[in-house]
């Protein structure tokens, strides 16, 4: 995988973690998203400024974080930023595992970009899971870092801290993102045995999350109606599309509501479509497409899953149309050349876009 890949896709598992990352309600979690986003915006000199301010202080984490912001997609392209990111992770690993900027993946190293150093963080993790077997929120930072290259290690950390905090939703909800990583790519029964192992972690969430937490439930709806989807629970699926639609208020302003209305429409359309209901399926493709927009939707783009599902039908007036509501939010070239390469008569390669 390129490294060009690999950044789209670090970039979009952190601004969907970020999102929910910021709906805990954490104090020091506000304050570590809100730094790591300071950071981004530090000109070199502040930067600078920053690592002789740590120089003098190892343990200002506060600087470390605004560091982490700085350097995130620095360390794509020079190897001096990567390496300084490198070396801050670690040392918040070894020396400040309750850092909370270690939830999220500005503070996690991969292992095809980072090499030795990923194996370095590893190491440092499960050192400290030795120390501190029983501390849910530590097992669960450990897993974050390991999910993507090891996720049997990760699901095996999740599982002891859902036995350590057994009525936080938090858990079983990680571990259903777990399974549904990378499900697009799968076939067969690998597919459907992830699909159903998500949609049993989303739905034991569902059971645990308090009433008033509306929008990490309404992240659930969304993830348990795909899943549902998924294994072929079309009741399911439409009974949590339909309350994740019911639950939208437009006027709250919060992050959750364009993808409630985005992910609710492309649910309902994909079920309408099995029922073999063209006409619905295309009014729920269009009514996904006047989505106000989130921070995802806006940096990532449109989910196309129903879209493709309607070319492969011969409905390609309905995602030209699709796509040009579309570029209300997303202001990327890939909607122009989706829409040419459909106006010729082919199905685009949607990559990513099938599972954001």
């Amino acid at each position: 995988m390129t490294i060009s890949v690999r950044r789209m896709a670090i970039l979009g598992w952190l601004l969907f973690t970020l999102c929910m990352f910021a709906n805990r309600g954490s104090a020091q979690g506000v304050d570590a998203m809100r730094w790591t986003m300071e950071g981004r915006k530090l000109s070199p000199e502040a930067a600078a400024g920053l690592e002789l301010q740590v120089k003098a202080a190892p343990g200002d984490v506060e600087a470390r974080t605004r560091l982490l912001g700085y350097y995130m997609q620095r360390a794509f392209s020079s190897p001096e930023a990567r390496a300084a990111r490198q070396q801050h992770i670690l040392w918040l690993i070894r020396n400040r595992p309750d850092a909370a900027v270690l939830d999220t993946p500005f503070a996690r190293l991969d292992r095809i970009m980072d090499g030795s150093a990923y194996e370095d963080g590893k190491k440092a993790w499960l050192e400290q899971v030795e120390r501190q077997p029983q501390d849910a929120a530590l097992l669960g930072r450990a897993a974050g870092y390991l999910q993507l290259h090891d996720s049997a290690m990760a699901e095996d950390l999740y599982r002891r801290a859902e036995a350590a905090e057994p009525q936080n939703a938090q858990w079983s909800a990680e571990l259903g993102h777990l399974y549904q990583r990378g499900i697009s790519r799968e076939t067969g029964e690998v597919r459907e045995t992830k699909a159903k192992a998500a949609l049993a972690a989303y739905e034991q969430s569902l059971q645990r999350v308090k009433e008033e937490e509306v929008v990490d439930r309404r992240s659930l709806l969304s993830d348990a109606a795909r899943m549902a989807l998924e294994v072929g629970d079309l009741a399911k699926a439409s009974g949590y599309a339909d309350e994740l639609l019911a639950s939208v208020d437009e006027r709250s302003g919060d992050w959750m509501t364009g993808n409630a209305i985005h992910q609710g429409h492309l649910i309902l359309g994909r079920i309408a479509l099995r029922g073999h209901d063209l006409a619905q399926a295309k009014e729920h493709l269009l009514a996904a497409g006047r989505t106000p927009g989130s921070p995802q939707l806006n940096s990532f783009g449109p989910n196309m899953s129903l879209a493709k599902e309607l070319l492969e039908a011969g409905e390609r007036q309905a995602v030209l149309d699709y796509l040009k509501l579309c570029g209300s939010f997303w202001k990327r070239g890939e909607l122009e050349a989706w829409s040419k390469e459909i106006q010729a008569g082919k199905i685009p390669d949607f990559g990513a876009n099938l599972e954001y």
